[in-house]
């Protein structure tokens, strides 16, 4: 286990490349834990061909003998060469190849990086390390325009430095914070992307909670969470149902309407775990008089995508059906809720898979909830909303796609004792859930988004609530996106901060229904109330 570690010990180092020390891992400003890391079994360490620190996200098996040990180079070097074609890789490869040529190896992007900073600032976690691994076999084996296949013994390659590439392409949120600060514009990010893109599209190697327990669920039954249409429309009639006694406003979310001006698509897992997140939306839309629908089509009632994360193929897959569902209904356009993935995967991505022909006009809803709260159509009585309350910006929104002032136009209208965390907008840091991270429970990896990918969010919440900390006050954690709620959720449940602060969190929606002075008060509900 290296401290000082060198580009060569990826391929040499045998065993865990890295123990990240809980000691260098850097003190934030507000009294958090750092749990330790769970041991690896001896047992997963003689069958899985990679760990590099306390984490294993892939598990892939061990090669058995020399002949496995070609395979698995020959298929990661024949999808790296598709990569770089055109008919192969036509949604990035012009990016792609201006990163693979031209990064100095400044380091601006590791400065950038909450996963470099809260390592200890670990050389593995700095986002070019990965990079240059790629781009050193990329000038060896796929810029000659080789066709060769890699034998054993060949210097400069083997089994253990792809297999390592492949972790280490899990060791990032996608976050772009990286890209951002490039003097040049080079995305380690994308980098990071496409590898995992080799090793599900040729290997078949993915994230079982991305793959078989994400998109594969996904087709198979219509939502990532498992319920089918009829349960979920189920599930939002006792929505509507429970909601309408709470807020003292009848509810009715209306499915399948159509020619409606709005289709709405929501993160099923709202629906499981924030219901709150779905009825605000139907109460908001309702009063606000849209002619809008949700469908019940498989698919259609679920706006995750998570081929986003690693496969452009089930990207594609999934954003077609959403496309396809919207036009069925003849709707005006698509409406995407509180999901920062979402937005991403079925506006700068699917404009880039999809053909023409089958898409829809896609609205984020931070825009759709300013135009109606800013046009006076509710009633609001700011004055509801008398608590601290911060904002989250979700990196797929806000970084990405540029969608920073809606969400702010509308909290500084209805939170009377709004504050901005440090490092706000598009200068935002990940929620550390990032790229798939949010959902992944296994090998540490709960630890890891505690102790390491969420660290720096804990910095930014703690700086923004810095002056009632440790007080009874209530605090309002505003996070429009649900896999950015679940993160936030774990981070302080990691940091045991729940007993020493009346911290709340959740979306724009709920905060706005808040603050309706024809809904009951109370529509948000703080830890330990009823």
């Amino acid at each position: 286990m290296k401290d000082n570690l060198q580009l060569a010990d990826v391929s040499i180092v045998e065993g865990q490349m890295v123990s990240i020390d809980l000691a260098r891992i850097p003190d934030l400003s507000i009294d958090v834990a750092k749990k330790p890391w769970k041991p690896v079994t001896d047992e997963h360490r003689e069958n899985t061909c990679c760990i590099l620190d306390e984490v294993c996200v892939l598990n892939i098996p061990r090669p058995k003998n020399r002949v496995e040990e070609e395979e698995l180079v020959n298929k990661f070097l024949d999808g790296m060469r598709k990569l770089f074609t055109t008919e192969n890789n036509w949604v990035f490869l012009p990016l792609l190849e201006t990163s693979m040529e031209y990064c100095v190896q400044c380091n601006s992007c590791s400065n950038a990086c909450h996963l470099y900073e809260m390592s200890g600032e670990h050389e593995m976690y700095r986002p070019n390390f990965r990079s240059e691994i790629f781009r050193r076999i990329y000038k060896q084996y796929v810029k000659k325009e080789s066709l060769a296949k890699w034998r054993y013994g060949d210097m400069g390659l083997n089994w253990k430095t792809v297999t390592r590439l492949g972790e280490l392409a899990y060791r990032c949120n996608l976050c772009r914070r990286c890209a951002q600060t490039c003097p040049i514009g080079v995305d380690n990010g994308l980098l990071a992307r496409e590898i995992r893109k080799i090793f599900s599209q040729e290997m078949n190697i993915h994230p079982r909670e991305l793959h078989e327990k994400g998109t594969m669920n996904q087709m198979k039954v219509g939502s990532t969470t498992g319920m089918t249409p009829d349960v979920a429309k189920e599930n939002v009639e006792f929505i509507d149902e429970d909601y309408s006694e709470i807020s003292g406003v009848g509810i009715h979310t209306p499915f399948d309407v159509h020619g409606s001006d709005i289709l709405l698509l929501h993160n099923a897992g709202e629906v499981m775990a924030w219901p709150e997140n779905i009825a605000a939306f139907s109460l908001i839309f309702q009063e606000a008089g849209l002619s809008w629908t949700l469908s019940s089509k498989a698919m259609a009632y679920d706006g995750v995508n998570y081929g986003v994360f690693y496969d452009d193929t089930q990207t594609a897959r999934i954003a077609l059906q959403h496309m396809l569902a919207a036009k069925e209904l003849g709707v005006g356009k698509i409406v995407i809720g509180e999901c920062g993935h979402a937005h991403k995967a079925l506006t700068v991505i699917a404009d880039r898979l999809i053909p023409f022909e089958f898409q829809v006009p896609r609205e984020s809803c931070y825009v759709t909830l300013r135009d109606i709260v800013m046009s006076g159509r509710l009633k609001l009585d700011p004055a509801r909303n008398d608590f601290p309350v911060t904002l989250h910006d979700p990196c797929n929104i806000v970084r990405l796609m540029g969608i920073v002032e809606p969400q702010r136009e509308i909290v500084r209208k209805i939170a009377p004792k709004f504050r901005e965390m440090p490092c706000k907008g598009v200068d935002n840091y990940c929620c550390g859930g990032g790229s798939g991270f949010a959902i992944m429970t296994r090998n540490n990896i709960e630890e890891w988004r505690g102790n390491i990918t969420g660290r720096k969010k804990m910095w930014q919440i703690a700086e923004a609530f810095k002056d009632c900390l440790g007080q009874e006050t209530r605090k309002y954690i505003c996070a429009p996106c649900s896999n950015c709620k679940g993160q936030i959720r774990e981070i302080l449940e990691h940091n045991d901060l729940y007993a020493k602060n009346n911290f709340s969190y959740g979306g724009l929606v709920e905060l706005i229904v808040n603050a309706m002075s024809n809904a009951s008060p109370g529509f948000i509900k703080w830890e330990g109330e009823e």
